[in-house]
């Protein structure tokens, strides 16, 4: 090789002609590799002088006491949604007793996702917790073939398989749009979360529920999707009102989104709750500083991040089995829906 530089598992997994999954899985001692391509990884290894940095670490340890956080989003992303400020807190306070370091690790691109991929495959960390999980999202599934401890702040769908915390979206949901129903609103519209992603399909699955008791038809039209910021719920309640300006009332299925919801209700000269009532989701703090304060259905963000670390920690060093848990929510009544 030119250079001093040391040998990567990519450099392996090139040299080898595989994948870098298959050299995980050789380093690791995994038997789900065939005879054929663990001879070639063996040589290549043998041929660079390949030390993993966690074989060299377990020398001493087979832990490396660091755990990642990762979450696919951007900075700009991650500072503007109170969602992921009160998690890290959550996964802080349940680290701050061990001598366990967090990395906080952001995916934007490909080459920080190939970064991560190295990262994890090569056990430079004893587990993932993994946030802002999408349908079509490849980590998960990267995550689960290396073979390395990891917990989700969600899941992908009703069949998940990894270990999992996750809110009750869809009771919560539903208890949400109750309360609008007894206030006497009929003409119920909502704004979703991303249809690729768990929590916006059962959010939007409470609200069709809540309908569906009552006997009152969810009208497809009262839909519209929105992507859990701030403009997206101002663009979607405009389109909600442009399409349906007799709507009385609209659950938004986070309180970053209402608030950009009720902006442009303000806009267009509606009262809030006279002419429309309004839910939030989360009960982050935005929800007493609106004005009027939102009702919002709050979910136990802290508490959910320090369920991911306790379950994450009962794999890595009891060998827990897979856990997966889902968090009470509550609704709280507040003046934009008394």
């Amino acid at each position: 090789m030119a250079g001093n530089r040391r040998p990567t598992i990519k450099t392996v997994a090139a040299r080898a002609g595989v994948g870098r999954t298959t050299v995980s899985r050789v380093v690791n001692g995994s038997h789900q590799v065939s005879s054929d391509a663990r001879s070639r990884v063996l040589a290549a290894i043998k041929e660079l002088n390949y030390v993993p940095n966690s074989v060299a670490r377990g020398l001493v340890t087979d832990r490396t006491n660091s755990v990642a956080l990762v979450i696919p989003e951007s900075e700009s992303r991650l500072g503007a949604e109170p969602f992921f400020a009160a998690l890290i807190r959550g996964v802080s306070a349940a680290l701050a007793e061990s001598r366990t370091q967090l990395q906080l690790t952001l995916v934007r691109d490909q080459a920080e996702r190939d970064q991560l991929t190295e990262s994890v495959t090569a056990r430079r960390v004893d587990g993932v917790l993994l946030v802002s999980i999408r349908s079509g999202d490849r980590l998960p599934a990267v995550l689960e073939e290396t073979g390395l401890p990891t917990v989700l702040a969600g899941r992908r769908d009703a069949d998940e398989r990894l270990s999992y915390v996750t809110c009750d979206n869809t009771g919560g949901a539903t208890e949400a749009v109750r309360h609008l129903l007894r206030g006497g609103r009929t003409r119920i519209a909502t704004i979703t979360g991303p249809p690729d992603m768990d929590v916006g399909r059962s959010r939007l699955a409470g609200w069709r529920d809540a309908h569906h008791e009552a006997g009152i038809p969810a009208r497809e039209q009262l839909i519209e999707a929105g992507d859990f910021t701030e403009e997206s719920g101002r663009r979607a309640m405009h389109a909600l009102l442009e399409r349906a300006p007799d709507l009385d009332a609209v659950f938004v299925a986070s309180d970053l989104m209402a608030v950009g919801a009720l902006s442009e209700l303000r806009r267009q000269k509606r009262k809030i709750p006279d002419d429309v009532a309004i839910v939030g989701f989360e009960d982050s703090p935005l929800a007493r500083l609106t004005d009027p304060p939102l009702t919002t259905v709050r979910q136990p963000v802290e508490e959910l991040g320090r369920t991911m670390v306790r379950i994450l920690t009962d794999i890595t060093q009891h060998g827990a089995a897979r856990q997966q848990l889902t968090l009470p929510t509550e609704l709280v009544v507040r003046k934009s829906s008394p």
